[in-house]
């Protein structure tokens, strides 16, 4: 330990980043995949500069008619900057915010879930991806207008974009709920922020971790559209549309609930003392 952090030391106080970070742990467990190295994040003129880490374990995901559980873990990691523009949303109460820009982490994805196994209304769940549907959460664009000090506001954390892989043995591989050109976008609000803790680095680093813990999001006003690539040149869009209420599913109509969510966010004046204060934690 004590010699990793002289070497910390050392790299700040050169001005240099490691090429290559191993697992942080402390307060900063999870942001091994913090992209530190990135040249978005290394612009001297950047106000802070930060990793985050979040996990959901449960929660909800209605669309139409359909509503399903949230049954494993959905992790995003990315880093952030806070660009020298100083870019804040003011809120009605006059208090204001800073906007972040997400940066997607190294040697991983930004978002990440299992599939979750979804029945086929009508249908008995018998034999699991035949008689019933995996739905996959991918990304489906950049997260953008982060905000992640929006408590107790009418206003997103973030605009996050996705579409829903549906895995079945008769629709295939490329049937899709959203796409890259016209994603669900998610844009969830705060309800409940649970625990909040805000740490200073342990080591003396200028560092500080705000974490949340067992914080509920929400967001209802999310359009969905109709699905995409099922079957045989989508011969079975219409019968997919029709069993989950799609064609029914514009905003109002569908809601995500994401609770428990925990989430850890460190930030930093400098991406050499960010680089440091994880390499000696």
């Amino acid at each position: 330990m004590i010699a990793s952090m002289a070497a910390a030391v050392v790299l700040a106080a050169a001005g240099a980043v490691p090429t290559a970070m191993s697992e942080p742990g402390g307060i900063y467990t999870g942001m091994g995949n913090c992209p530190i190295t990135a040249r978005a994040m290394q612009d001297p003129t950047h106000l802070q500069v930060g990793c985050l880490i979040s996990v959901t374990s449960g929660g909800s995901f209605r669309i139409g008619t359909t509503n399903v559980p949230i049954t494993s873990p959905i992790t995003l990691q990315f880093g952030v900057y806070w660009p020298s523009s100083a870019p804040v949303v003011e809120f009605p109460d006059g208090t204001t915010a800073n906007v972040y820009t997400v940066v997607p982490p190294t040697r991983a994805k930004t978002l990440s879930a299992r599939p979750i196994e979804v029945p086929i209304p009508g249908l008995p769940s018998i034999i699991p991806g035949v008689t019933s549907i995996f739905a996959q959460v991918e990304l489906a664009g950049p997260i953008t207008s982060f905000v992640p000090l929006a408590i107790g506001q009418d206003h997103p954390v973030f605009r996050l974009p996705i579409k829903l892989r549906l895995i079945n043995g008769i629709l295939g591989i490329d049937c899709f709920v959203g796409s890259d050109r016209n994603p669900l976008v998610l844009q969830p609000q705060i309800v409940d922020p649970g625990v909040i803790e805000v740490l200073p680095d342990p080591n003396g680093f200028q560092a500080t971790v705000v974490s949340f813990s067992g914080a509920t999001l929400s967001d209802n006003e999310f359009g969905a559209v109709g699905a995409t690539g099922c079957g045989w040149f989508g011969s079975l869009n219409g019968l997919v549309n029709k069993a989950f209420g799609l064609d029914n599913a514009g905003p109002g109509q569908n809601e995500v609930v994401f609770r428990p969510t925990s989430t850890s966010l460190a930030l930093d004046p400098s991406i050499s003392d960010l680089a440091a204060a994880l390499a000696a934690s």
